[in-house]
């Protein structure tokens, strides 16, 4: 269990966010339940997760499979309703864990990671949630497929592969305006016909809703700054 001041902290934080997200959705005519808060607990200490949880938080992302294995079986027992995004890279070699684990996989960026979550869906009976991940800043050194190949890479998904996929994921380059992705981002999920828009962290969540995100991965806003490495 969280001390109490730890829970009183992570508990104020988290309301804070959830009043900055009713009034960025108001703003623009939105219902403040069309957007999906996504508390983000890499590298957080096991007591703030707590603390968040009794909070009432229900929706966790992670970006790392093995962390995600540690955090979350046993908390399913003691806290239902928890949904799990994941929202880091995934190796094709652990999709069957991710299938397994998660019930939104909002990192799906190349055909032989979809080809195994497909496999993997269709032999533990469990399809969770898929997003593709759009690298809308055509970066090189991240991950994502460019917008130019999306709609081959959603064909592939849909008619070949037989994949339902719920919506677009980005992460936007630090230095430039969320809300220019965003908009891409929107006009690419109408353009498949998609509804989710994952895009928004702690530093911009609230203009990427105003711009149409559905879900924001917030971490630091919630829990704080994480904690440095012990040397």
């Amino acid at each position: 269990m969280p001390e109490p001041g730890q829970q009183d902290d992570v508990a104020t934080r988290l309301a804070a966010v959830r009043a900055q997200i009713v009034a960025a959705t108001a703003e623009v005519g939105r219902p403040s339940d069309a957007v999906t808060l996504i508390a983000v607990g890499k590298a957080q200490p096991e007591t703030r997760i707590e603390a968040a949880l009794v909070a009432g938080q229900r929706v966790f992302g992670e970006n790392y499979v093995q962390e995600a294995q540690h955090r979350w079986p046993s908390r399913r027992e003691r806290w239902p309703g928890l949904e799990l995004h994941l929202i880091g890279a995934l190796q094709s070699n652990k999709a069957a864990v991710a299938v397994a684990l998660f019930d939104v996989i909002q990192t799906l960026d190349r055909p032989k990671l979809a080809r195994s979550l497909a496999r993997e869906m269709e032999r533990h009976g469990r399809r969770p949630r898929l997003l593709v991940q759009v690298n809308t800043g055509e970066e090189p050194q991240k991950s994502g497929v460019i917008p130019t190949e999306l709609g081959e890479f959603l064909g592939l998904c849909r008619d070949e592969l037989k994949l339902e996929i719920a919506g677009l994921m980005a992460i936007p380059p630090e230095d430039e305006d969320v809300a220019l992705h965003t908009a891409l981002l929107a006009k690419l999920a109408a353009r498949g016909g998609l509804a989710w828009l994952s895009i928004g962290m702690s530093g911009d969540y609230e203009t990427a809703i105003r711009f149409g995100a559905t879900h924001v991965r917030v971490g630091t806003a919630i829990f704080g700054a994480r904690p440095r490495p012990q040397p």
